[in-house]
């Protein structure tokens, strides 16, 4: 073990880890491409992109350049009364590339805050119209928007990570995903009943993360954003994951030709390099902030917002998307996920495999022993974090085709192992 890591661990709390238990992280040295080098000099292939960011992989010299030119100028400045370049640069080109008027940008540092910010603005863009009742949230089954206090009241209550913490949250309304006719009827008439108290809808277009890898399509999406229009009640799309080509689209709403009121962005924006995210208000949001009283205004600041680094490494990262074939890739990445991981449909203990864009999921029956998948996908060279019921592949989109053969293969074969288990009456 590491000298750092032998000195430092007495003194760290790691997240989503039960310390007494669980509390040796890996070592890691470096990181290039798709790999993770760890100090023992072993090599991992990331299957998920440090938490779904580094979608240009690791260390992208483009991004790199910018954040040190952008160091030896100005690494930070407050943002209130100030502005530089970086920021105002990125705003305009995020104005461009989101669909329809989505061209007000308020900067974060996180997905969280972002969702944070996008309820704040959707609470008060109603009380600044005269409609101080509209404040409650709806959400969906299975969705996950953060871990922050605002945030965690629109996580599954029964079936995500925050249940401990039911009852000291705002108490917002969960309905159904409406994939069906009967499931709209009921998602309709919930709009239909609380419009008068709803601010706003939140999702996760086509693809709810943390949740489970949940998919939907876009016609699902679409009678959500049309059932919001009728009813008026704003829109939020959760884009921190999906955002930046994940779903096969720039942006997944897009699929569904849908324009969110707001949409949040974070993880792939910087290229997984620096945090940053943003929530972007639709024209209209934004004109309802603008008034003489000054407490009309939106009341948020959070300290390092629009950290010029982070936007350097912004506009680098979109630099790539325009310069290089990513939304080729991720499609070659779609299919090969498609083909590669089908395998997996026939094992024991197997109840789906779900493709969309560069997201693979094979979702698990039975008890599942989490630990025990990571340690063997480690063995087999492989970077993957399975949570719940769910192993999943995120990859860089710049993966090498024999790199994803190497974390597909290595899916099929530790799943095959577990069902030959189930099989033998071994336990999972």
């Amino acid at each position: 073990m590491s000298d750092w890591l032998t000195a430092g661990l007495p003194h760290i709390w790691l997240p989503y880890t039960q310390m007494a238990t669980d509390a040796t992280p890996l070592a890691v040295a470096g990181t290039g491409g798709t790999r993770i080098r760890l100090a023992d000099g072993r090599e991992l292939i990331d299957g998920i992109s440090s938490w779904w960011t580094a979608c240009h992989g690791y260390n992208h010299p483009h991004i790199r350049d910018a954040v040190e030119r952008q160091l030896a100028t100005l690494p930070h400045v407050m943002f209130a009364g100030l502005a530089h370049e970086p920021a105002l640069r990125l705003a305009q080109r995020l104005a461009a590339l989101l669909p329809g008027d989505l061209e007000r940008v308020f900067f974060t540092e996180s997905g969280s805050v972002a969702v944070e910010v996008a309820l704040k603005m959707a609470i008060q863009y109603w009380r600044n119209l005269g409609q101080a009742g509209k404040q409650r949230i709806v959400y969906f089954r299975h969705a996950y928007h953060g871990d922050t206090f605002a945030t965690m009241a629109l996580c599954d209550p029964e079936e995500g990570m925050h249940t401990l913490f039911a009852g000291s949250m705002p108490d917002q309304i969960m309905a159904e995903l409406p994939r069906d006719e009967s499931l709209r009827r009921a998602f309709d008439l919930l709009l239909e009943t609380h419009a008068g108290r709803l601010a706003a809808v939140i999702i996760e277009p086509l693809v709810q993360g943390a949740g489970g890898m949940k998919m939907h399509d876009a016609q699902t999406l679409a009678f959500v954003a049309e059932a919001c229009a009728r009813h008026k009640v704003l829109l939020i799309a959760d884009e921190i994951m999906t955002g930046f080509g994940r779903s096969g689209h720039m942006f997944a709403c897009e699929e569904a030709d849908v324009v969110p009121d707001i949409i949040c962005l974070s993880k792939a924006l910087t290229g997984g390099t620096l945090p940053l995210a943003a929530t972007v208000a639709r024209r209209h949001v934004f004109e309802a902030f603008l008034s003489t009283d000054p407490t009309a205004a939106l009341m948020h600041g959070p300290t390092y917002m629009a950290n010029p680094l982070a936007c350097a490494a912004a506009n680098a990262s979109l630099d790539l998307f325009t310069g290089e074939p990513r939304l080729a890739q991720v499609a070659a990445i779609e299919a090969q996920l498609g083909r590669e991981l089908a395998p997996c449909r026939e094992l024991a203990g197997v109840a789906g495999v779900r493709i969309k864009g560069a997201i693979g999921a094979v979702e698990l029956n039975g008890d599942v022993d989490l630990g025990a998948l990571r340690r063997r996908f480690i063995e087999l060279g492989i970077w993957l974090r399975p949570f719940g019921k769910v192993v999943y592949l995120m990859p860089p989109f710049i993966i090498a085709t024999e790199e994803l053969t190497t974390l597909t293969a290595a899916v099929c074969q530790v799943l095959g192992e577990r069902a030959q288990r189930i099989r033998d009456g071994r336990g999972t």
